[in-house]
């Protein structure tokens, strides 16, 4: 059973899920015994600790992940989903949205929200009130695909840009998935990073709390940072140091926009997903953790090394704790999480905070959930991408309304 906490489609993804056999609404106790657990004595729960996040005062440390659903028609977000983020808000929660697009270059997806235009902005406010009035936290996190594309998302038919112009693989059932990219010039990247910077600003216009910078999942940053994407002879490539340097110019620009202190960033070094390895992925990571401690951002968002390809935990000869060393903010970890495994995470003190998403997804009160000790809904895959404004999306059920059918 894959546990990895956030969702990002590659263009055979969604014939997979669909094939997949439906696991939700599944409970594994009765309404009775879920009325029971409720009841039972509190123990001391690390996931549900208290923890101040910067100028955010968090009432436990359960952290909605990014999650691409693609629910938003026309690349603008749809009231639909003011529910499904309020649904999963509560006081002093924290939610990540999902990958939302900085420019027109950066779309690889059908019906993923941007926030480059007004209209995308204005779109976003009640979503964004929506968490608010719950007493929640909400960062948009701002996405650029890279050559993770085709022409049919991009301008003008024009190719997906990226550090190289190395294609993706196509998959055997879609051989048009990517076209092949477009290197960047070493004088184009500053317009790439100010559109990072102009996007922050219209998160904060829309009224979010922050934003994560997604420099993971194979995506463009990652695709600079990663030594077998990143073929560049500049100032761009070779080096650690000038691999990281697009990510920091990113971070930076967006720092001095909104403020660092309303800045995260999400990293996957040790991934491989979209075929973006690195041949030293420990050396990178702890690279980046040092690099970003001059910028004083609010946390650094890492996905866990067993998550290597984002469908299932693998053993991984590394481990999350030479970068959280090395980093000196909040520190969030993701991927393949339980309960069990969260709460040891924090009691350890290797993370400060978890992000789930898979299991936030199909229980919108995972907290109280996780408070109550009380059986988890499944979820189901084959909903995880469809366009459907409901099913899948806002119909998974409380606790509460599980135990009031008895």
């Amino acid at each position: 059973m894959p546990t990895e906490d956030a969702l990002y489609p590659s263009s055979s993804t969604f014939k997979l899920f669909s094939q997949q056999e439906s696991q939700r609404h599944k409970p594994t106790m009765a309404p009775s015994e879920i009325q029971n657990a409720e009841t039972k004595p509190k123990q001391s729960i690390p996931l549900l600790t208290p923890y101040k996040m910067g100028k955010f005062d968090l009432s436990h440390r359960v952290v909605l992940a990014p999650m691409t659903r693609l629910r938003s028609y026309g690349y603008v977000p749809q009231p639909h989903a003011a529910l499904y983020y309020s649904q999963r808000a509560s006081p002093g929660g924290f939610l990540i949205t999902e990958a939302t697009t900085i420019s027109d270059t950066a779309q690889g997806y059908k019906d993923t929200p941007g926030i480059w235009t007004k209209e995308q902005v204005e779109a976003w406010k009640p979503i964004v009130d929506a968490v608010h009035t719950k007493g929640g936290f909400i960062f948009c996190q701002i996405w650029h695909v890279g050559r993770v594309s085709n022409r049919s998302y991009q301008p003008n038919g024009q190719a997906p840009i990226s550090c190289t112009d190395k294609p993706l693989t196509p998959p055997a059932n879609d051989e048009d998935a990517f076209t092949p990219p477009r290197r960047l010039t070493a004088e184009e990247i500053p317009t790439v990073v100010n559109d990072f910077r102009l996007a922050a600003r219209n998160a904060m216009e829309a009224g979010f709390d922050g934003v994560e910078i997604h420099g993971a999942q194979g995506y463009l940053i990652d695709q600079f940072l990663k030594d077998t994407v990143n073929d560049r002879t500049d100032e761009y490539g070779g080096s650690l140091e000038n691999r990281c340097r697009f990510a920091l110019e990113v971070v930076e620009a967006v720092a001095n926009e909104i403020g660092k202190d309303r800045v995260g960033i999400r990293l996957s070094p040790f991934a491989d997903y979209n075929e973006s390895a690195d041949t030293n992925p420990q050396a990178l990571a702890v690279h980046m953790a040092e690099s970003l401690n001059k910028y004083e951002i609010l946390y650094c968002h890492v996905v866990e090394p067993r998550m290597k390809t984002m469908a299932d935990i693998a053993e991984s000869p590394h481990t999350l704790t030479p970068m959280r060393k090395a980093f000196t903010g909040t520190f969030i970890a993701s991927g393949g999480f339980t309960k069990e495994d969260g709460n040891a995470a924090v009691a350890e003190g290797r993370t400060d905070l978890v992000a789930f998403g898979r299991w936030f997804l199909a229980n919108p009160d995972l907290p109280k959930r996780f408070e109550a000790d009380a059986p988890l809904n499944k979820y189901d895959r084959s909903t995880f991408y469809t366009s459907d404004p409901v099913v899948g999306y806002t119909d998974y059920p409380f606790l509460d309304s599980t135990a009031s059918k008895e």
